[in-house]
């Protein structure tokens, strides 16, 4: 028995082996790289890309560097290490929902991104529409390779998918005027993570030919905190001319009322001068001195006691300038095609504010905007169709998930999938002949694309 199980691994190492050995050598920034076969026929997915180089040491609390290169070829087998953040299995439905498996290893070193690309388009070449996704979580957690994030049903329908991780919490937003004032500093102190979404969007422009993709047709999209990413990036003059196309996910629209929820510099100053006096920590050496885990042990000792830190975008006026509300309604977001809803678990207000962007875009006269709203409860118990609901549909992940999905679930995943991949192709969702089942929000038609099983 021993010597046929030896066998079989055996067999199937040299499969592994002979497989690896079919996939091109991709010479990218960093290095020389080659990808696996997915579970999907016909993909190559690459796990782990560094983008930047490990934002640890003296490099913790800025803004990201060029990769290191290395040596020889890096077989993309395997995903990088995720983000610090909290053991989110232990939360109330998402940790059922999506992270029941428990948490990956976490590491300060996290800047990797992963690619799902079609084999063809790898090995020959080609001018695909690429997708890059950030993940939602509050800015506190969350990572790329999530179990309802997979890019094989994306290449399958000729997009190439990118995912990635950035810094977050107090690694990715901790603003110090010791900080700022540090020299070599380009006064990003508490945007990290934005900076960290712009090197991957750079570094997928500047590499993403290699793996038969279009650098000018890149669409940007995001869900929650992810979605905030996107309205952020969108608002950013350091992204004009690299993003064609922009999916907003459950981030909201334009409400007056969120004018200035983006903080500005004092607050984020004083909030991370108090945090660091409660954790007692002096000086700049102290600070970076100070391991990952003890600064989530410090944070939540700190929250704890009734203290909080702004973890989000912060006015900085290079990548963030003021308010999605504001941009958006003075016209000063990039002029491209959006996509923009939400789920009904989300609330009608803000689905309310959804269409107050898209009226916003229809005024201006802008590219087309297309809004949806996802009304699906799902099934399995009473949690409906909540906040990320949506993520097992247009993923094409409903296989991974504990619920007793129907045919119509797997009807309605094909329906988003096509509609999500032909937006990246095509600027529209129902693909070339732009008509069909989702009209664009107009002035004299505000359709609203509702996404259920019939």
């Amino acid at each position: 028995m021993k010597t046929f199980v030896k066998l079989l691994l055996a067999v199937s190492l040299s499969f592994t082996v002979f497989s690896c050995a079919k996939e091109p050598i991709l010479d990218v920034e960093g290095g020389s790289l080659q990808g696996v076969p997915s579970a999907a026929k016909g993909v190559t997915v690459f796990k782990g890309i560094p983008y930047a180089a490990p934002p640890v040491g003296d490099l913790r609390w800025r803004e990201p560097q060029p990769v290191i290169p290395w040596e020889g070829v890096k077989v993309a087998d395997t995903f990088g290490p995720i983000p610090w953040q909290e053991d989110l299995s232990k939360m109330d439905l998402y940790g059922k929902e999506f992270y029941a498996d428990g948490m990956p290893e976490m590491s300060e070193d996290c800047l990797y991104l992963n690619i799902w690309a079609p084999s063809k388009a790898v090995r020959k070449g080609g001018k695909l529409p690429v997708a890059l996704w950030i993940h939602g979580g509050a800015f506190k957690h969350g990572f790329s390779n999530e179990i309802t994030f997979d890019g094989d049903a994306w290449a399958e329908r000729g997009v190439i998918l990118v995912t990635f991780n950035y810094r977050e919490g107090v690694l990715g937003f901790l603003g110090h005027k010791l900080l700022y004032e540090e020299e070599g500093s380009i006064h990003r102190s508490g945007n990290y993570a934005l900076y960290d979404m712009l090197a991957a969007l750079t570094w997928v422009r500047n590499n993403i030919s290699a793996f038969g993709g279009d650098p000018d047709n890149i669409t940007v999209f995001g869900q929650s905190a992810g979605a905030r990413s996107v309205q952020t990036l969108v608002s950013a003059p350091l992204t004009k001319g690299m993003i064609a196309k922009a999916i907003i996910q459950s981030g909201g629209g334009i409400n007056p009322e969120f004018q200035g929820r983006e903080s500005l510099y004092s607050q984020v100053w004083a909030a991370g001068e108090a945090f660091c006096d409660f954790a007692g920590y002096e000086t700049l050496e102290q600070m970076r001195a100070a391991s990952p885990r003890e600064l989530m042990q410090k944070y939540e000792e700190y929250t704890a006691a009734g203290n909080s830190i702004p973890i989000g975008p912060m006015v900085d006026m290079l990548i963030c300038g003021g308010s999605f509300t504001s941009a958006a309604s003075q016209n000063q977001i990039l002029d491209i095609p959006y996509m923009i809803g939400s789920t009904l678990g989300d609330g009608m207000d803000r689905a309310r504010d959804i269409e107050q962007f898209c009226a916003s875009r229809n005024y201006y006269e802008g590219k087309p905007v297309f809004d949806y709203l996802f009304t699906r409860r799902l099934p399995g118990d009473d949690a409906g169709a909540f906040h990320s609901a949506e993520l097992w549909y247009m993923f094409g992940t409903l296989d991974r998930c504990w619920r007793p999905f129907t045919e119509g679930d797997r009807k309605l995943s094909r329906q988003m999938l096509a509609a999500w991949t032909n937006f990246c192709k095509y600027g529209n969702p129902c693909g070339e002949e732009q008509t069909g089942f989702w009209l664009p929000f107009t002035k004299e038609d505000s359709f609203c694309k509702i996404f259920d099983v019939e």
